[in-house]
């Protein structure tokens, strides 16, 4: 976890706020699994039915672009070493652990969600939407972005079936959660 990333601190805020138990792992310092080189894990969450969600924060600001030409689409890229590292990372934790991608959308003022919209936190002055798939669910889909910079993503229609708000991971009362769950048009403010 790097406390100097936004996107990491606000995840912990939120964390710690919804009372969960969790542990910030140490970035600074390359880990290894079997002798071999592997990404760190951001943080290891108890999750649902003692679950051990080993979680990779992606943070993402929406919408994406210059502010001249804004990108209304929710970015879901991440790298190969990021998906091969939280695979091996959940091989490892063995049985009642889940490798989850974080994606957290810090969003911009001029969109405004629907009223309700779960895991839409407000810390230090933004708005950040907290959104997950699990690891395999994401290898399952995904496609290469870029080759030449090891990049994936998933397309428009497989991350809206797979991606949930973070907390269906972590709290058995939330209610059923649609299919898509991250707004498919997020409204301009128009000022």
């Amino acid at each position: 976890m790097d406390r100097g990333n936004h996107y990491e601190a606000a995840f912990e805020a939120y964390l710690r706020d919804g009372r969960l138990t969790y542990m910030a792992v140490d970035e600074s310092r390359r880990t290894s699994l079997d002798d071999e080189p592997v990404k760190s894990l951001d943080f290891i969450v108890h999750g649902l039915s003692d679950r051990k969600l080993l979680v990779d924060v992606k943070g993402r600001k929406f919408p994406g672009g210059k502010e001249e030409k804004p990108s209304y689409s929710w970015q879901n890229w991440s790298t190969r070493e990021d998906i091969d590292g939280l695979e091996r990372w959940e091989r490892s934790f063995g049985s009642g652990s889940q490798g989850l991608l974080v994606f957290i959308y810090h969003i911009l003022p001029v969109v405004d969600l629907p009223p309700g919209t779960i895991d839409l936190w407000h810390w230090r002055g933004r708005r950040y939407l907290m959104r997950a798939i699990p690891v395999l669910d994401y290898k399952t889909a995904m496609r290469d972005r870029s080759r030449k910079w090891g990049t994936v993503h998933l397309p428009g229609a497989s991350f809206r079936a797979l991606v949930r708000p973070f907390r269906a991971f972590t709290h058995p009362d939330l209610p059923h959660t649609p299919r898509f769950s991250v707004p498919p048009v997020a409204t301009p403010v128009l000022r």
